[in-house]
């Protein structure tokens, strides 16, 4: 027990000096989680910043001052002119020179035209000018210029729990976790067996005296470290550098993020059984990984709005359920109960894809 013991951390040891020696790899293994937490965080953002605002009024009363002064004054909106009539506001709308429109009536006071073509940005240019203006007037209907149709009366007043600000690096810091985890445990995983078989070498380390299963186990056990090293890194960043709250317990962030690198490294253990090279397992790693991850886990668009077969198919991609709890406990703070059907979820497929995969090694063994 004791030599076997001593054989396993050779074999730990002998993969960490590999993946140390390789500068490219440890480059992109820390480098791609800080670039891409500034990308998300900073370039790739759908914050609410410098919308450029029209101000349509035939003259100023005290009321129109204080509006326009509470917009100038803050940091999402930028008044760059005052025109006399709406139709002067859509046409530098529709040129492109503005973004938004505020339209003082005599009837309701006050109007909000904006930008149609992107309606995601647009109802956040209305939330945001209606909180702005809720304490100036209670009547703000909202007009989508390229629509030509005005919008009901409604209530302004408001409370967005969670992130009161809309900062699109709350949505984004556990989007990115999910699927930098996933990629980077499965795919270096996967590499690093295949590469052992493409060299031959895996039949030498399969005949030693250590059971296979436990050469295997060593291998892993160095990109388990480095991943609890890139989680640790982009909770820094997120905390420190995108000013992203830890709401939750950060021992159940850390747990439940330590299921999902189980289950990312099980995955990449059951790429490389099937992949002959290292092209291969790259390739099928982004091909079963990269889009799904991207496109079905809710990292970028969420999951209600897709079709229902899409929906279907995305309730078996790992991430999804990664991302939903990340979520719930990063952001909102909540505690492991309302993440039960995650981590239960999470849990299953670990064990599945554990169990698939040992057996498929254990057949080509044989």
């Amino acid at each position: 027990m004791v030599n076997e013991m001593k054989q396993f951390i050779a074999f730990v040891i002998k993969e960490a000096k590999h993946i140390l020696r390789d500068k490219r790899t440890m480059l992109i293994l820390f480098g791609m989680p800080v670039v891409m937490m500034l990308l998300f965080g900073f370039a790739i953002t759908t914050d609410v910043k410098n919308v450029r605002t029209v101000v349509v009024t035939s003259e100023m009363s005290p009321r129109t001052q204080q509006a326009v002064e509470r917009l100038a004054q803050s940091e999402y909106f930028v008044i760059t002119q005052t025109v006399n009539t709406p139709r002067e506001a859509e046409q530098l709308i529709r040129s492109q020179k503005a973004d938004m429109a505020l339209v003082f009536t005599q009837k309701c006071g006050m109007q909000i035209m904006v930008d149609g073509s992107d309606p995601n940005m647009a109802q956040q240019w209305t939330t945001y000018a209606q909180q702005i203006l809720a304490p100036v007037n209670s009547c703000v209907p909202s007009v989508a210029s390229d629509h030509r149709s005005s919008a009901s009366l409604f209530t302004i007043h408001s409370s967005l729990l969670y992130n009161p600000q809309m900062k699109s690096a709350y949505n984004f810091v556990p989007a990115i976790m999910g699927m930098l985890l996933m990629l980077i445990c499965a795919m270096m995983t996967s590499i690093s067996i295949v590469r052992e078989k493409e060299k031959g070498t895996m039949e030498v380390l399969l005949v030693s005296p250590v059971r296979p299963l436990m050469v295997i186990i060593a291998k892993a056990v160095p990109y388990l470290v480095l991943a609890f090293g890139i989680l640790i890194t982009i909770l820094l960043m997120a905390r420190f550098v995108l000013s992203v709250p830890l709401a939750g317990s950060l021992f159940w962030i850390l747990a439940v993020s330590t299921l999902y690198i189980l289950l990312a490294l099980s995955l990449g253990l059951l790429i490389s059984n099937v992949a002959q090279t290292q092209l291969v397992a790259l390739l099928m790693s982004a091909m079963v990984l990269l889009m799904p991850v991207v496109m079905l886990s809710g990292m970028l668009f969420p999951v209600e709005s897709m079709p229902t077969i899409l929906q279907w198919i995305s309730a078996i991609v790992p991430p999804r359920y990664y991302i939903q709890a990340m979520r719930k406990l990063m952001i909102m703070g909540v505690g492991i109960e309302d993440v039960a059907r995650e981590v239960a979820v999470l849990a299953v497929m670990t064990v599945v894809l554990l169990a698939i995969a040992l057996m498929k090694f254990k057949q080509r063994l044989e």
